[in-house]
């Protein structure tokens, strides 16, 4: 059996060809109505195809939230299974934000769900969360080793919500952000170019105080309707800034239904990152 390249190896690659530049996929109902979509199966096809037909085979990372698929049930799933295909069929590095968090043979579910190159919904990386504990991680760190997948680890979030958890201290002294975030520099000590396991920190955090050089990717949501700019990225990731998978998701949306606006806004966002991050 052939030993599949890594996730951070090909993100790396990615990164350096095509730029950092992660374009969520947010088919939330009020972005559907602007697109002049109604709030069904059919609107929702409409925009998921527009989006990635327009875009995977330019950005390096495309991201949709299941939750936008997931409530329309069964049909809703059918069309995020295509997206997922054709994303990468593209081109496109696939990241699944799911934020899954869960113990044991659930957490092993969670994994095979997304991580099992034998499933419909395979993806190259997940979005997890932490907070059972880093441990609880175990079968999806398992899983995405196995097939050269990624997982992102939520760590400084930018909702402001997240601080209650995430700044909170620890018994050594320290937060439960940094150690969630030095649970994952260990994971990917030794990884060349860039680890597997990332961390998902907000670019609307400013100077988070956080040790952010875990030798993997860091996912940076905020940027665009939360408030953030690109301009922000060197602040809050500092020497860390290289290793940033910025995402943007309703400033490159919005210019939609048209695939060449959405192209437009796309290489817009692309060229303001590579001046923000050298």
């Amino acid at each position: 059996m052939t030993t599949p390249t890594p996730f951070g190896a090909r993100l790396r690659r990615a990164m350096d060809t095509r730029g950092p530049l992660c374009v969520g996929i947010d088919p939330h109902a009020a972005l559907l109505a602007d697109w002049g979509l109604d709030d069904n199966v059919a609107g929702l096809e409409r925009f998921t195809r527009t989006v990635v037909d327009a875009l995977a085979d330019r950005v390096a990372v495309l991201k949709p939230q299941s939750a936008f698929f997931e409530r329309f049930g069964s049909r809703g799933v059918a069309v995020l299974e295509s997206a997922v295909a054709d994303a990468r069929d593209a081109g496109a590095l696939v990241l699944m934000d799911a934020k899954r968090g869960d113990i044991g043979s659930t957490m092993a579910a969670y994994a095979a769900a997304y991580l099992d190159p034998a499933g419909p919904l395979f993806s190259d990386a997940v979005t997890v969360s932490p907070y059972l504990g880093f441990g609880s991680l175990r079968p999806a760190l398992e899983a995405a080793e196995r097939a050269g997948s990624g997982v992102f680890v939520l760590a400084l979030t930018s909702n402001p919500e997240g601080a209650e958890v995430q700044r909170a201290t620890t018994a050594g002294g320290g937060t439960v952000a940094q150690a969630v975030l030095d649970r994952i520099a260990e994971e990917n000590a030794g990884a060349d170019p860039l680890g597997s396991v990332g961390a998902v920190v907000g670019a609307t955090l400013g100077d988070t105080g956080a040790n952010l050089a875990v030798n993997g990717p860091l996912l940076a949501p905020g940027i665009g309707a939360q408030g953030a700019t690109a301009a922000d990225l060197p602040k809050v990731f500092g020497d860390s800034a290289r290793n940033v998978v910025p995402s943007i998701s309703r400033g490159v949306l919005r210019a939609g239904p048209s695939a060449a606006a959405l192209r437009d806004a796309a290489a817009a966002a692309a060229e303001e990152l590579a001046r923000a991050l050298g």
